[in-house]
């Protein structure tokens, strides 16, 4: 554990872990599994005066503040939170509803100094700055284990390789838009925080042992900076298996089919899904039914959330039939970067020469720093500066480009000589 932790939570001993067999005897001794918070489960916050008793609390504590969020991905509508779990040293776990509290401005300016520890920081901050929580520093543990070269970087992975304690992990994947929540998801819940900072502590002295703090600070920082992502132009043509929608036509009815279905998602609080699957858009796209015989004779429509629906989706195949010509979408459209690069051999072989030896460059760097490639060197900032590089392919000019579309300074420092000289070595063979 790290420096200042407490006393470790409820455990078992090694004999009661579950799997069987003899312990590797290089494995050091066997990781304990949690089983309890140390100072038990806490009472949801469901009202102003519970919250304003956690924020009393959390603002007396001291120390970073470890915060997770539960969403209902797969159950409803959107990325929202329905809880949000946080522990600080002197503070406790805190455990809040925030369909019950949906304002955490008041806990936000109480925690305005203090450092936040999330685990895959980038999947909760948009659910948490809804609420009107965002950290102004941030220490994510996942993105530290990634580039301190863990083989496996989930939550329970990091705890029991790094702290030697076992995260049960069976209702990562629950409806937490349940009310009332089981008391075992809370304890789920609760333990999910209750190591975190000492996780943090002890990733902490790893980078800075390994020469990465700094590095890892800029990455926390970019994070924090990072713009949202701006909204899709054409979210349909994420339909999964859309590939094998060949025809104009037959995509304006995903397109009207896939709207449909989001609109009737967005008025009942559901995961698209489980209004309607996406290969039953695809079916509908390519067998174009006429009749509510015909859509119920389809395979993928014999769900009774298809046929709670069936008038609208053959109302959405009419309304493509009608689509005029000139309005029915592209095949593909045009992107804002390079092409696929599986196309660059023919479009551009010096570019694809450059890719192959920008991509050698970032996979022999990451081994040496012990990380994956794409945290050393995102693989879009290398194929966008493999397709249009510099003029002059100094190291100055690269690193330049580099920092132009994104990069941190740590990654322009490892990797902007060693592709100068790839790319200036291609250019020297090419006057030959």
């Amino acid at each position: 554990m790290g420096p200042g932790s407490a006393a470790p939570p409820s455990t078992v001993d090694g004999d009661g872990r579950a799997g069987g067999g003899e312990p590797d005897e290089d494995a050091g001794p066997p990781a304990v599994p949690l089983l309890e918070p140390r100072e038990g489960v806490p009472d949801v916050v469901i009202d102003a005066a519970g919250l304003e008793r956690v924020i009393a609390a959390f603002a007396a504590g001291s120390g970073p503040v470890a915060v997770d969020a539960e969403r209902a991905s797969g159950y409803r509508y959107g990325q929202r939170a329905y809880l949000v779990q946080l522990r600080r040293a002197g503070s406790g776990t805190a455990l809040i509803d925030p369909t019950a509290c949906p304002d955490l401005s008041g806990l936000d300016a109480a925690l305005a100094g203090a450092e936040m520890v999330l685990h895959a920081a980038n999947q909760d901050l948009p659910c948490l700055a809804e609420l009107g929580l965002v950290p102004r520093r941030l220490f994510d543990t996942e993105l530290a284990g990634r580039l301190l070269g863990y083989p496996r970087v989930g939550l329970g992975s990091m705890v029991e390789n790094v702290l030697g304690f076992l995260l049960e992990k069976g209702h990562s994947a629950a409806d937490w838009s349940t009310r009332p929540l089981p008391e075992d998801w809370l304890r789920y819940a609760a333990l999910d925080v209750e190591l975190l900072v000492e996780l943090r502590d002890a990733l902490y002295e790893e980078l800075e042992a390994a020469g990465k703090l700094e590095w890892a600070l800029e990455e926390f920082a970019a994070i924090l900076t990072m713009p949202p992502k701006p909204p899709r132009a054409d979210p349909w043509r994420r339909t999964s298996g859309i590939h094998r929608v060949r025809n104009r036509r037959a995509l304006a009815t995903v397109r009207e089919v896939w709207e449909a279905r989001d609109k009737i998602a967005q008025e009942r609080d559901l995961s698209p899904g489980r209004v309607l699957q996406d290969a039953a858009i695809v079916e509908l796209a390519l067998k174009a039914p006429k009749t509510p015989t015909e859509l119920q004779a389809l395979p993928t429509m014999r769900g009774r959330g298809a046929r709670r629906h069936q008038s609208a989706w053959l109302r959405a195949v009419t309304r493509a039939k009608a689509v005029p010509d000139r309005e029915l979408p592209e095949a593909n459209l045009p992107g804002d970067g390079p092409p696929p690069a599986h196309r660059w051999a023919d479009r551009d072989p010096e570019a694809a020469k450059r890719l192959t030896a920008a991509r050698a460059v970032v996979a022999a760097l990451a081994d040496e720093h012990t990380m994956p490639s794409e945290n050393l060197m995102q693989p879009d900032f290398v194929r966008r500066l493999a397709w249009t590089p510099p003029d002059e392919p100094s190291a100055s000019a690269i690193g330049a480009a580099l920092l132009g579309l994104g990069a941190r300074p740590w990654q322009v420092g490892l990797t902007a000589q060693p592709l100068a000289k790839a790319f200036l070595r291609l250019e020297c063979k090419g006057d030959l």
